[in-house]
């Protein structure tokens, strides 16, 4: 059964509580009804304008400090790429219907970032929630009681401010983290020889830079080239720990044994001993470049592309078998060949460049080699970029993705 169409921007009108879209230079781009109907300025008067301009600080009250915490706010979202949360806001708003005259307000405001594929800040949300007849109906009942109120609302908001900020201190600390061990465990590759080579790694949406999926290019010793890609289960610091166990252990693997079917056994061996290995995929491909052949193995893996120079792609799938660790006792893994011509592109890439929930892989193989052929005169640094383009959800993808791009 097909998913229902959503008409987001109706949602987006229809949402409870005042939101605005502003852009990075701090314009609004659009307001939802409530936004519209509580700030009491028609729509038109808010889209295209600068937000300071429409609610600029009170110049009559020189404590008034509303619009420049407001902005502090924004410019930290913009910077951090972070949700932040401000503590409780008095902010005088100008009557749109008697310039000069202004009114007290308290808002809560919740600013956060919309990020598109590459991870660059493109809008900004800015919800508000209005406190002011609250502090206001408190006020009535007895001044004592508002302002301890006020006082209150203040603190907690200060409080939840202060965490807010030390959970971004954290999350610094561990993008840090996490930007050594993609350093550390995804080097780029070395030159090999007169042949140009790409590779690409894209976290998903949410993750700190860092994933389980990995790429290897490795110098045999008869001078060869093994390439090779996985992908370990899960996200985030956890399942790149043992990405960086296994890739390590492939690489060896991969110098030491007499083909990449052997490779792959022995990694699987490796894998029973390691925490959160179960399930991994991968696949390996040695490059003899004397006979001009492609010898691989594949242990439940998207099979790798192979671009002809006329545009044809083959997949290579005659060697598959199941994922690390799937089967309770060794068996050999199986291995084929492949011949390939000067000139011509292989391609290795994990699941998330491909795969969409509720498409079968087919749909996935098929855009991939529609692409390729497509793209199939540019380099690959180029091809590269032109893939995750054309493949990868304009909204980010919710799957890591890894991707290596060979001339052979």
């Amino acid at each position: 059964m097909s998913e229902p169409a959503i008409d987001y921007r109706a949602v987006f009108h229809a949402l409870p509580g005042m939101v605005a879209l502003l852009t990075p230079d701090l314009v609004y781009a659009d307001a939802n009804d409530d936004f519209v109907t509580n700030s009491g300025y028609p729509r038109g008067n808010l889209i295209g304008r600068y937000l300071f301009d429409v609610f600029p600080d009170n110049p009559n009250d020189p404590t008034a400090s509303g619009a420049r915490n407001l902005e502090a706010s924004l410019r930290r979202v913009l910077a951090d790429e972070e949700r932040d949360t401000m503590a409780l806001q008095r902010y005088d708003v100008e009557l749109p219907e008697h310039p000069g005259e202004w009114e007290e307000r308290y808002w809560s405001p919740i600013n956060a970032p919309v990020l598109d594929a590459e991870g660059r800040v493109v809008l900004l949300v800015h919800r508000v929630e209005e406190v002011t007849e609250l502090i206001r109906a408190r006020g009535q009942a007895g001044g004592d009681r508002a302002r301890v109120l006020e006082a209150e609302l203040y603190t907690r908001s200060r409080e939840l401010q202060e965490a807010n900020q030390r959970l971004r201190q954290a999350h610094a600390r561990e993008r840090s983290v996490a930007l050594a061990l993609q350093d550390a465990m995804l080097p780029a590759p070395r030159p090999i020889g007169h042949h140009q080579s790409a590779v690409r790694y894209q976290p998903a949406v949410g993750a700190l830079n860092v994933c389980g999926d990995w790429y290897d290019l490795a110098e045999l010793p008869d001078g060869g080239l093994s390439v090779a890609v996985g992908d370990v289960v899960g996200h985030g610091l956890a399942a790149a720990g043992v990405m960086g166990q296994l890739r390590s252990a492939l690489s060896a693997a991969s110098r030491a044994s007499d083909g990449p079917a052997r490779a792959l056994e022995v990694l699987g061996l490796y894998a029973r001993s390691v925490e959160g290995a179960e399930s991994t995929t991968a696949v390996s491909v040695n490059v003899d470049w004397t006979t001009r052949s492609l010898t691989y193995s594949n242990a439940g893996h998207p099979p790798p592309a192979l671009l002809g120079q006329d545009g044809a792609v083959v997949f290579l799938d005659q060697a598959t078998d199941p994922p690390l660790g799937a089967r309770p006792e060794h068996v050999p893994r199986p291995q084929a060949e492949h011949a390939f011509t000067d000139g011509d592109t292989l391609v290795l890439y994990t699941d998330g460049l491909i795969e969409r929930r509720n498409e079968d892989i087919d749909t996935g193989l098929t855009r991939l080699a529609r692409s390729l052929t497509v793209h199939r005169a540019l380099d690959p640094e180029q091809l590269a970029d032109a893939l995750l383009l054309d493949l990868l959800p304009a909204a980010g993808a919710t799957d890591d993705a890894a991707l290596v791009v060979l001339r052979l």
